[in-house]
This record gives C-alpha cells, sequence and structure tokens, in this order.
C-alpha cells in the first residue's frame, strides 16, 4: 500500500487515513488541546489512559449493558467470533465484570430513541448525534492529546477537546466481490474506472448466472454506503468532504473525467438502468444477500470493509471473497477513505463503577480481544498495525475535519437541502434506483435537482462560493 501523511491528529500508526466522515459523525471541534477535560480521571475513576489490563479493576464487581448492532454475532453459527466468545475471554480476566449485550437490526434509528428516552445502555454505539450534544449523552475519555497516544481516529467524536468516543473498528471503503465469479466471466484485472466496472457487470451478466451488482434496495440504510465515496475516493482531495464541498457551486455536475460525486452516483444509475441489478430492486433482502454472494449468485456489493468479513463468514466459499477499492481514479491514481467505524460511547450517567467497568471493556475490547482485526478492518489502538486488508496502489486518506466555525455546517446544509449527504439520506439513492430502472427521470436530470437544492441551501446558509 501507499500511504501519505496529511494530519498530525489520530492517524494510523501504519497508514494515514480516516473514512466516510467517521461514520455518522458531525463536524469537529479544534479547541485547544489544553484545555482541561472533565474526564473520567477528573471523577476520580481510574482513566482510559491509565488503565492497566488485568491490573486494573480486577477486585470490581459490577454489571453493566451494552447495545450495538451487530446482530449477526448473537449467534452461535456466526462464521467469525461471536459476542458469546468475546465476553468469555473477557471474563477469564474480569470475572466480576458482566456484560449484558443487546442487538438491533435497526440500531441507527432505535439507538437514538434509547438515547432521547433518558433509558439507555451503560455502553453504546454512538449513533448521528449533534456534537454538540455529546456531554449530554457520554462521558470523556480524557483530552485529545491524551486519547491520540491511545487510539486512531482520536477525533471522530471530539467536541470542546473532549473525546466522547473509542472507534469498535476502522474501515475502508470499496467494493465487496466475489473472486470466483469475476473470474468466471474473464475479468482478469480490478476495475479502476466507472467504465471498467460497468464493462465488468456486463460480462458477468453475459457470461455467468449471477446477478452482477446487488443493490440491497428493500434494506434502506445500505443506501448509504454511496455517498461515502464521494470525498476522498472520487476526488483524491481529503480536504474535500468536510470543506470544499460546503463552498462547491453545484457539485453534483459532471467534471469529464469519472470522478467527483457524479460519476459515483452514476456509476449505480447506469447498472440499473442496464439491467446489471436484481430484477425487483423491492425485493432485495440483506441477510439472504451475505450467503447469495458467499455462493457465487451475486458478483459484488457496494459496502465498507464491515461487510467483507460478513461475506466471508455466509457460507463455505470464504476464499472466494475479496474486497477491490471502488473504481474511480484520479489523474491515474487511486484513493480510499479510511476511519472509524461505531464508535464505543459510555453513559454520562452511569454509576461511577459502571463507568470504571465500562472503560476496563472499552479498552480491552480495543487492545486485547483482536476484534478490530477479526473483523477485517484497519487498527484501532495504537500499539497495532495488524490488518488483513490489502489494498495495492492505493493511497489512504483521512478526511481533514471542518474549519473552524463551519463544524456545523454540512449539518446544515444537509438539512436545509434535505439530501442528508453521509447521514442517514438513504431515500436520495433509492430514488436514484427507482428512476433507473423506470426510466423516468435521466440522471443528469436528478444532478441538476440536487444541484438546485445544494444551492438554495447555500445561500440560506449564507454560504460564501469559493469552489
Amino acid at each position: 500500500m501507499k500511504f501519505k501523511k496529511f494530519m498530525a491528529l489520530g492517524l494510523v500508526a501504519a497508514m494515514t487515513a480516516t473514512l466516510f466522515a467517521g461514520c455518522g459523525s458531525k463536524g469537529n471541534d479544534s479547541a485547544d488541546t489544553t484545555q482541561k477535560s472533565d474526564s473520567a480521571s477528573a471523577d476520580g475513576l481510574v482513566s482510559y489512559s491509565d488503565i492497566v489490563l488485568g491490573e486494573t479493576g480486577k477486585d470490581l464487581s459490577a454489571t453493566i449493558t451494552m447495545f450495538n448492532h451487530r446482530t449477526d454475532m448473537d449467534t452461535d453459527d456466526y462464521g467469525g467470533k461471536n459476542w458469546k466468545s468475546y465476553l468469555e475471554d473477557f471474563n477469564k480476566e474480569y470475572p466480576n465484570i458482566k456484560v449484558e449485550i443487546t442487538t438491533d437490526t435497526n440500531y441507527a434509528d432505535d439507538a437514538l430513541t434509547h438515547l432521547q428516552s433518558g433509558q439507555y445502555e451503560t455502553i453504546t454505539m454512538i449513533p448521528a448525534v449533534d456534537k454538540a450534544d455529546l456531554s449530554t449523552y457520554y462521558m470523556s475519555y480524557g483530552t485529545l492529546d491524551e486519547m491520540s497516544q491511545q487510539i486512531n481516529y482520536a477525533n471522530t467524536w471530539l467536541y470542546g477537546n473532549d473525546v466522547y468516543g473509542v472507534p469498535s473498528t476502522a474501515t475502508t471503503q470499496g467494493i465487496v466481490y466475489n473472486k470466483k465469479v469475476f473470474e468466471d466471466a474473464g475479468v482478469t484485472d480490478v476495475p479502476k474506472t466507472p467504465d471498467e466496472f460497468i464493462d465488468a457487470l456486463k460480462k458477468i451478466k453475459d457470461k455467468t448466472d449471477a446477478i452482477p451488482l446487488y443493490t440491497n434496495y428493500a434494506a434502506g440504510w445500505t443506501m448509504g454506503a454511496w455517498d461515502a465515496y464521494i470525498g476522498n475516493n472520487a476526488t483524491g482531495d481529503n480536504t474535500y468532504f468536510n470543506q470544499k464541498l460546503l463552498h462547491t457551486k453545484d457539485p453534483f455536475k459532471d467534471y469529464g473525467d469519472g470522478t467527483h460525486p457524479y460519476a459515483v452516483y452514476k456509476i449505480l444509475y447506469d447498472a440499473v438502468a442496464g439491467g446489471l441489478t436484481e430484477d425487483d430492486y423491492s425485493t432485495t433482502d440483506w441477510e439472504g444477500s451475505k450467503s447469495m454472494l458467499n455462493n457465487g449468485q451475486i458478483g459484488c456489493m457496494v459496502l465498507g470493509s464491515w461487510a467483507y468479513p460478513q461475506m466471508e463468514a455466509a457460507g463455505e466459499n470464504a476464499d472466494d471473497i475479496g474486497y477491490m477499492p471502488f473504481p474511480i481514479s484520479v489523474n491515474g491514481e487511486q484513493y480510499a477513505s479510511a476511519g472509524a467505524d461505531y464508535s464505543y460511547g459510555i453513559n454520562v450517567n452511569a454509576s461511577d463503577d459502571e463507568k470504571q467497568a465500562a472503560l476496563i471493556f472499552v479498552k480491552w475490547m480495543t487492545e486485547k480481544s483482536g476484534f478490530s482485526y477479526n473483523e477485517d478492518g484497519l487498527p484501532v489502538a495504537k500499539s497495532s498495525s495488524d490488518t488483513k486488508l490489502d489494498f495495492s496502489g492505493v493511497t489512504f486518506l483521512e478526511d481533514e475535519p471542518a474549519v473552524e466555525g463551519e463544524e456545523d455546517l454540512l449539518n446544515a446544509l444537509n438539512a436545509d437541502s434535505e439530501l442528508n449527504i453521509n447521514n442517514g439520506g438513504n431515500d436520495k439513492i433509492q430514488a436514484i434506483i427507482e428512476h433507473a430502472a423506470n426510466g423516468d427521470e435521466s440522471f443528469d436530470d436528478i444532478m441538476n435537482e440536487w444541484n438546485q437544492k445544494w444551492t438554495d441551501a447555500q445561500e440560506s446558509e449564507g454560504v460564501e462560493i469559493t469552489e
């Protein structure tokens, strides 16, 4: 892999990068890093940084709860390591700390409901909350200076110099695919441009019985993956998503070179319009798609690398599963975003014993459980460089945060435009599929509508156009 250093904060030990805006993070606060943190140590607890696993908290007895999205890890037949196995390993070191785990298939929405009710678990994967509200729900792990020495992507859930989230794993953005299907279709080289990718899908349709590209339309949330590629992957510019996009006139225009957001979304439109996806998008099945990809009924799906191990575990053909970079090249080079997946947040209203137990469990999951490696993720702990992912020849980039004073501007533009880019705007992606399938609206017309909505939002927010 090639790596290029762009930031001093939250960088991967063996690479520099962060992903599609930190999976739901909303802006960054660049407060003075010498500011005092209202963190665990300030509450009289042993802080995350000072915890020595296997020693700290050995006499602590507590029961804590954790709410998360990994329903697949609830079962004994999960192909990877399941929650039961992780808890058994944890209790070998901490037999008196009991962790009760609940999962939810509609986690993104239900987690917000839990928070708003005031009755929520000791640990939750932080959903899409405004960063200004983090301290309402979660305790601080420590200052950015402290936590950036412990973990990568420490600034993912940063506000007022406090770090409120520790990533469960880190991911990159590409396409999960069945290598055998591509080989059977005569596709010997991984596509690097939109035209090459569409051509590969056509070969799969002509020469195999597999569905070339599975949209997973019906699941809804899976549509959000497409937004993750419009920044680093499509531009090679790690200031694009959180900075330049906000000030760009007509960001969804055709740049004419197979790059930028236009090229990302057009791949989907062209695939559907060309009959290169499932016959009926309304009947797609997320859970079923995993085994379908594993057994060669599907050629590929556009999903973050978090999906890679799930597809490997969904059948007997793990060796057939691969993960390729998104097929866009910028001046002949390919780029990929990399950064935090869902992050562990600790309930600010929990008792001191529960907070201490939660801190220990989160650090154990990060440093000793092997979770990120097992899930084919990029390393979170600074002490690790282990990963199974290999994007040879691809430069990983980490999104620069918003400039000071514009931390919430993307939120405002998303709300005003109703496009909700990388923030749950799944219906707009579904609309691309619908119009492409029905042939009732051209792709350029869709992009023109988005440009107008973005322009109206910029005018409403008084944004200066500089790009």
